[in-house]
């Protein structure tokens, strides 16, 4: 199994821990210090080493912080995870919804006559500190780069990840690493600049065409680089790593340590992405006099529009996918209803069944499998502890995916476990609703996530509900499967572009009663051209999954949705039908018949 159902960390942990800390903090002359879910590299997913926020208060959810004072320590979690965080942490922090309560103006009510609060400035980007910092202009209090206070005091803490380095071959890639390199570099020339600073793991393991171990359930490689204008890559990891595959003319290697140092050579002007980029670079930067150029990492958007070798890999890798997902749903069709399985059982199958095609690298992320109440818990992972039987009468919400090394796939299916109720049937008619409007619109090129993000909430909103996350996030080809910067978010300005890859994942959550979310994978494409030949985009989707049509209220969908659902199920029938056993056949048949 790649999943494990140990607790990651339990609510009596964290005080003694905070105690430890507020030690530090006053042997330190400081009155809070700042402790982020962040790495050094400002991915969302981070080694066991990095696991700061959660060692500290027990949380594990995937984004989030705690600020820590000698009074209170504050715990920001944002929608996704608020259920979760009071389960997890205890009453010595103080959970705060974030980003509705900003830091700064929290901080400034919390030090009224103002402090030194201290963080790691290789742990925050340039973006964040300098919006906290005019938050709390004039106030008295001040942020400070200090020592990381949490290493000191965390005496097991793992050791930095030294998975070997491995190549994604050319015909899955679509483009090879020095043709990449010359692409962005010319890019970086264009600009005026002599360099650009790489910090993301997913975009370094893009432009290198390189995978790893170093994350969990990611196959990226933990790196740091600087890509010259003149076509060459300086390469920051544990040289062991790469040792195996040989040298490369363009890409030079050195220990991490010799980032730091390599920074403060460079003559600038260097590029330096505020929102990836942690703080640390700059400083390095700035006092060895090197100008910094703020701007967008010149590898992002060039790695979230796809290839058409990519997305002809990916294509193949979601009805792989798609047919272990489809064998799963008949056995639990068969299995669930006499109330014998639990949440682990059906994690347990879900994994055997991806493993059964021998083409399983890893799974994409711990699946999330919650039955009733914990189908609330919007990233809820099972463990021992909280394990539960499945009960008829129960809706049961299975988010899952697949790392294969022809695509990343992540799924959502909602099931009715023996008969729903009307209200059960309502939310997730009206969720299913926002999710078709995804699927079916067309939009004018230039427009970003925030203008679509609302077309899969109105059918909640009609009935004054909502859900309290993005409607979707970006996916990478055997690569992260949360990628930015494409996102179907209200804050997302990222303009859609053809080859960009992104979830589609309306949700309702009922806190204590049950969860729904349906998810599919889809790709920006190029719309057809109709009458007055305008230039738009549409959505390919890339999931092909029956969905329940048990929970389906027919009597609110109109014409339009009625007709998607069924052109979706016929086209599963025709995708996965000859990907699956007889016995699954009938039963894919029968569930995907005409409404």
């Amino acid at each position: 199994m790649f999943q494990r159902f140990e607790a990651a960390s339990s609510p009596e942990q964290g005080p003694p821990r905070l105690g430890a800390l507020r030690r530090e903090m006053a042997a330190e002359g400081l009155d809070g210090f700042l402790v982020p879910r962040a790495d050094a590299h400002q991915g969302e997913y981070v080694a066991p080493r990095d696991e700061r926020l959660s060692w500290l208060t027990g949380f594990t959810g995937s984004a989030g912080f705690c600020a820590v004072l000698q009074e209170i320590a504050g715990l920001f979690v944002d929608g996704r995870y608020r259920v979760q965080a009071r389960a997890q942490v205890a009453e010595d922090f103080t959970p705060v919804n974030w980003p509705e309560t900003k830091l700064g103006p929290w901080l400034k009510a919390q030090l009224p006559h103002g402090g030194k609060v201290g963080f790691d400035a290789w742990l925050h980007t340039v973006g964040e500190i300098e919006t906290c910092e005019k938050a709390l202009d004039g106030t008295g209090v001040h942020l400070a780069p200090v020592a990381n206070l949490i290493d000191r005091i965390w005496e097991d803490q793992p050791g930095p990840p030294s998975g070997k380095v491995f190549d994604q071959p050319l015909e899955r890639a679509g483009e090879s690493s020095r043709d990449k390199i010359a692409r962005m570099a010319e890019a970086v020339q264009d600009a005026g600049q002599t360099a650009a600073v790489l910090t993301l793991p997913d975009v370094i393991s893009w432009l290198l065409n390189i995978r790893g171990s170093d994350i969990p359930r990611n196959p990226v490689v933990h790196a740091f680089a600087i890509l010259h204008a003149e076509g060459r890559v300086s390469l920051f990891l544990d040289p062991e790593k790469v040792a195996h595959l040989g040298p490369d003319p363009l890409i030079d290697v050195a220990p991490p340590e010799a980032f730091a140092p390599a920074l403060a050579k460079l003559r600038g002007p260097v590029r330096v992405d505020k929102a990836t980029a942690p703080l640390a670079v700059s400083r390095i930067l700035g006092e060895a006099g090197v100008e910094v150029a703020w701007g967008d990492d010149p590898c992002i958007l060039a790695k979230a529009r796809k290839n058409e070798v990519e997305l002809a890999a990916t294509r193949e890798a979601h009805l792989r996918d798609g047919a272990a997902v489809v064998e799963f749903l008949a056995w639990l069709d068969l299995e669930s209803p006499k109330g014998k399985l639990t949440e682990i059982d059906v994690v347990t199958k879900l994994e055997s069944v991806r493993r059964a095609t021998n083409a399983l690298h890893d799974i994409a992320f711990e699946t999330i499998c919650g039955s009733g109440p914990n189908g609330a818990i919007v990233h809820y992972r099972v463990t021992e502890g909280t394990n539960r039987r499945i009960s008829p009468g129960e809706l049961l919400l299975v988010d899952s995916g697949g790392q294969y090394v022809d695509g990343t796939t992540d799924i959502t299916r909602t099931i009715a476990v023996g008969a729903a109720t009307d209200e059960q049937r309502e939310c997730f008619t009206r969720v299913l609703q926002g999710m078709i409007a995804i699927s079916r619109v067309r939009w004018p090129r230039g427009l970003a996530g925030r203008d679509l993000d609302a077309l899969a909430r109105a059918p909640l909103w009609m009935a004054g509900l909502d859900y309290d996350h993005g409607t979707g996030h970006g996916v990478g080809v055997f690569l992260s499967v949360h990628e930015g910067p494409q996102r179907l978010s209200r804050i997302s300005e990222v303009p859609l572009q053809p080859g960009m890859i992104l979830s589609n994942e309306p949700g309702y959550y009922r806190e204590g009663a049950f969860g729904i979310r349906i998810e599919n994978l889809v790709v920006v494409q190029e719309a057809e051209k109709l009458a007055d030949d305008r230039d738009q985009l549409c959505f390919e989707t890339l999931t092909w999954v029956p969905i329940d049509r048990r929970l389906i209220d027919t009597a609110l969908l109109s014409p339009g949705e009625r007709s998607w659902i069924n052109r979706y199920h016929a086209s599963v029938r025709e995708r996965i039908g000859p990907r699956i056993g007889p016995k699954t056949r009938v039963w894919l048949d029968a569930v995907t018949r005409p409404i």
